[in-house]
Parts: structure tokens; C-alpha cells; sequence
């Protein structure tokens, strides 16, 4: 049996693919991926052993300047080339059932399964669905969603499932954390991170309060691969005056998985943006956190989430519009003085995880196979 996974190529995408084949490794399946060829799913999928295959694809920019507008212009023509190499890729590959994350890379290998006949399972990750997932989502058999409130898809085709996270990440250890950051354990603990490619917006406001958050707190700072050595050496500048409290701060570019579950097993706090995958591994942690959203997402999708995700208290929105680094600093204080409410995000987080969502979706792709 032959499964193929698409999706759009970044973190969001890929990690939920990769908590899926984890799930299906015990199946006797031959595991396939299609989509844009980038660095995420080129290192990450290859380790998992999935055979991949890149196609052109163009993705869609939503704000205005005339760069945008001229990469607009050539993108529109990589979809037909990639349409093409996904069409003739899946003949001749056959596989037996295609699996969806959506996003830009996955519309026309969605689209030639479509008319190659193939089952196709879907997964939307936000709550505001994205328009290729609309698209995909009238010619798909099932609709997995990570919110239930998920709008602009077909209702009778939709299974609540949570977003798929990497049942491994549960399992960290503080004692590892310490070694892998070199923790001093003298002070609360906040992880900041952006995502897989980081936050420039956040990585800007935490440099401006940098030593006053150090005087408070120690801080596990993912600043992403693009910038981090500009990101590094502001910080370095910016601690320059304050030898003491250079041991209390610990940038990254990237945190792989180790060091991924060893920073949440061992942080008291999460900075984040509102990403679906994000909240869910927060959640599936039962960590407080304060969820920034990228204000550019499609459909402004990650204030929808957060809101989503706070309406049982499980963490504090912080549009950035109306934030300062002071506000922030401030904001981080009170928190963090209030150990009462923590405890109640740590409940709440933990209420809304789900963290067999992976496992119900493998569970539901290998039934569908034994039917076909």
C-alpha cells in the first residue's frame, strides 16, 4: 500500500505530516511526499524515510509592494508546470490514498489526485480555512480539523481531530535541558519562539527590554536560521554592559527535536505566535503561555486561534498592534507574580490538547485502505 502526503513546505505543515507517518510505521506502507522543494521537508521527511518528490509551485502573497506584485505575476505560471508534474508524478507512482495538509504547495498534487481518482483525506489546521484547503475540501472524503469551530468547510465531511504533534516532544527531561542549555535553574524559565522560521517582530521587542527580562527571568530564545547571527550579535551588543546576565540568556537558531522537548519540559512560561501547531504542542505540554499572532497571516487566521484557544483561560492574547517592549515586560511580570493563575493555564492548556490526534488519523487512513 502506498500512501502520499502534500503540503505547503514549512514547519506548520511538515511536523503534523511527520506525527502521522510516526503513527503509520507499525502498517506495512510505503510513504510517499509531494510538494515544493525547501529545506524543512527535504531534512525533516528524509529522516523518517519518506521518498519525496518536488514539483514548482508559487505561492500567493497578500500584501502589496511591487516586488510582491511581479513574483505574483511568475508564480501564477509555476502552478500549470507544477500542476503537470504532479499529475504525471501520481500515475505513475499509483498510490492508494493521498493525504492533505494544505497550504500553497499542496493544491496541485490535490488537484491531479483528484482527477487521477484518488481518495483524498484532509487536514485544516486553523480555524479560519485557507482557500486552497477550500478548494481541495469539495472533492475530498474526509475533513480532519484541529478546531471544531472550523469555518468555510463542508460539515458533513468534517472529523474534529485536534492538529497532529510528535508524540515524542512529550517526553523531555529537565535534567537533559539543563545540560543541552547550560540552565543556571536560578530563575523562572521562559521559551520564546516563532515558529520553525523564527519572529523578527518579537526577536526586536525582546532586544529592546533584553536585561530587564534577564534581571527577572532566564530565557530559551529560539531567533530562527534567517537572522539569528544578526539576532546574536545585537544581543551580545546589547548585554555588553551586563556581563551578569549573559548567563541567563540562551539564543538558538532552531531548535531541533531533542532540544524542542527539552525546552518545554523544563520552561515555566511560552512566547509564541499563534500558530495551530504551535498551540497544540503548547497545549499538549499543559504550559501557560502569551501567543502573539503574526498580524499578516492569511485571513488574520492566527488571531482566530488564540482567541479560540483562550476561551478557556489556557493562555493571554497580546495583539501586536498594541504592544511595546514595556507592555510586554510588564505583562511577563505580572504573570509570572501570579502562580495561582498559571496553574489554571496549565489546566486549562491540558483540557484542550490532543495529543492522539496523529494516532486518529493513521488509525482512519489504514481503514480506509483495508476498504478500498
Amino acid at each position: 500500500m502506498k500512501i502520499l502526503f502534500t503540503g505547503g513546505g514549512t514547519g506548520g505543515h511538515i511536523f503534523p505530516i511527520i506525527a502521522v507517518i510516526r503513527e503509520l510505521r507499525k502498517a506495512k506502507v510505503d510513504l510517499f511526499y509531494i510538494g515544493p522543494k525547501d529545506e524543512i521537508s527535504q531534512t525533516f521527511l528524509s529522516k523518517e524515510g519518506v521518498k519525496i518528490k518536488t514539483i514548482s509551485a508559487g505561492k500567493l502573497r497578500r500584501y502589496f509592494d511591487l516586488r510582491a506584485f511581479f513574483q505574483n505575476i511568475i508564480d501564477v505560471f509555476k502552478f500549470p508546470i507544477g500542476f503537470l508534474q504532479a499529475f504525471f508524478q501520481i500515475f505513475f507512482l499509483k498510490p492508494d490514498l493521498i493525504f492533505s495538509k494544505g497550504g500553497y504547495g499542496s493544491l496541485a498534487p490535490s488537484l491531479a489526485g483528484f482527477l487521477l481518482k484518488k481518495p483524498i483525506f484532509l487536514h485544516e489546521s486553523d480555524v479560519i480555512s485557507g482557500r486552497a484547503n477550500r478548494l481541495v475540501a469539495k472533492f475530498s472524503l474526509k475533513i480532519f480539523v484541529s478546531f471544531p469551530e472550523t469555518e468555510g468547510l463542508p460539515a458533513d465531511k468534517i472529523i474534529p481531530a485536534g492538529n497532529p504533534i510528535r508524540r515524542e516532544l512529550l517526553a523531555g527531561s529537565k535534567e537533559r535541558a539543563k545540560e543541552i542549555f547550560n540552565l543556571t535553574r536560578e530563575k523562572p524559565i521562559i521559551l520564546i519562539f516563532g515558529g520553525s522560521q523564527g519572529a523578527q517582530r518579537i526577536n526586536n521587542l525582546i532586544f529592546q527590554i533584553l536585561p530587564e527580562i534577564l534581571m527577572e527571568f532566564e530565557l530559551i530564545h529560539q531567533l530562527g536560521t534567517q537572522n539569528f547571527k544578526k539576532f546574536k550579535n545585537s544581543a551580545e551588543l546589547k548585554l555588553s554592559n551586563f556581563p551578569k546576565l549573559k548567563k541567563y540568556y540562551h539564543p538558538f537558531p532552531f531548535l531541533d527535536e531533542e532540544e524542542l522537548r527539552a525546552a518545554y519540559c523544563v520552561c515555566d512560561l511560552i512566547l509564541s505566535r499563534a500558530g495551530s501547531g504551535s498551540i497544540f504542542e503548547i497545549s499538549a505540554m499543559g504550559k501557560p503561555s502569551i501567543l502573539i499572532p503574526l498580524p499578516e497571516s492569511a485571513q488574520n487566521h492566527q488571531l482566530k486561534n488564540a482567541i479560540t484557544y483562550a476561551k478557556n483561560g489556557a493562555c493571554l492574547v497580546l495583539p501586536e498592534k498594541d504592544l511595546t517592549p514595556l507592555i510586554l515586560l510588564e505583562k511577563l511580570k505580572k504573570l509570572m507574580a501570579q502562580p495561582q493563575e498559571l496553574r489554571k493555564m496549565e489546566k486549562s492548556a491540558k483540557e484542550f490538547a490532543r495529543p492522539e490526534a496523529g494516532k486518529l488519523i493513521a488509525q482512519s487512513i489504514l481503514k480506509e485502505l483495508k476498504m478500498c
